[in-house]
């Protein structure tokens, strides 16, 4: 499940300007009746840094600025933002990517969720649409010695599908979740679903599908692809939802 444009991304980089307007989204609840846009002047030295880079140096000015960081390296998901209109992580996305030839760089946070402080999300219903798929292994059988064995072939079927870190730029770039982000799964939390369900280990795919009968949960994907798009892990959603729908339907014949 991972795609072409991941498997066929170029290491070239387009050359980075000198100087670096870069436009911040700002809002501070304890001040500001409502958000705003900040520009900073930024010297790259033309260097291509990560955007990461560049909001850690102006923070180092400034230290009122929020944003959510951690691992640095394309693993945590912490970083998930909007970056000159298109989802990513900060930290593996670089400048010469965000700007393409331009000299902008505007960072926003991630769209359709509440903001609570400059590029800071509230996820709370992203955790609890997660959380309603039950991303565990359930297993009903009784408890092996060691461990609960699969094939290589079995194991092959959770490829593409086991790689998501949770950043949540797949759901936050859903229209069907800016609709309805308390019914609709959301792109994140159907890709885990759908893992499990794929587990040969796993006893609880009737249940699990169960949970997506009603018209929202899954249904409510119109095959945009926007998850697919801004996927930072190269991962496929959209084809997940699919593999879910396909399921539920034959499901519906027996």
């Amino acid at each position: 499940m991972v795609t072409e444009r991941a498997r066929n991304m170029s290491t070239t980089t387009r050359p980075v300007p000198a100087v670096l307007e870069v436009q911040l989204y700002r809002f501070l609840p304890d001040t500001d009746s409502e958000p705003r846009m900040q520009t900073v002047q930024f010297e790259t030295g033309g260097r291509d840094l990560m955007v990461l880079d560049v909001l850690e140096r102006i923070k180092a000015d400034d230290p009122t600025l929020a944003y959510r960081r951690s691992c640095r390296e394309g693993v945590c998901g912490s970083d998930g933002m909007n970056i000159n209109g298109k989802n990513g992580l900060a930290c593996t996305t670089r400048v010469s990517e965000a700007v393409r030839g331009g000299k902008t760089l505007i960072l926003r946070p991630l769209p359709g969720m509440p903001v609570v402080r400059d590029l800071v999300v509230d996820m709370t219903l992203f955790w609890e649409q997660l959380a309603r798929v039950r991303p565990w292994l359930i297993n009903d059988g009784e408890t092996p010695a060691r461990e609960r064995l699969q094939s290589p072939a079995d194991r092959d079927k959770l490829n593409g599908l086991y790689e998501c870190i949770l950043c949540a730029c797949c759901t936050s770039g859903c229209p069907s979740w800016w609709w309805n982000p308390d019914k609709f799964v959301g792109p994140a939390g159907l890709l885990n679903a759908f893992r499990f369900i794929q587990d040969s280990r796993d006893t609880a795919t009737r249940m699990r599908l169960d949970n997506f009968r009603d018209a929202y949960s899954v249904y409510r994907c119109h095959n945009i692809q926007n998850c697919t798009y801004v996927c930072p892990k190269g991962l496929n959603p959209m084809a997940a939802i699919d593999g879910i729908r396909r399921q539920l339907a034959h499901k519906a014949g027996h």
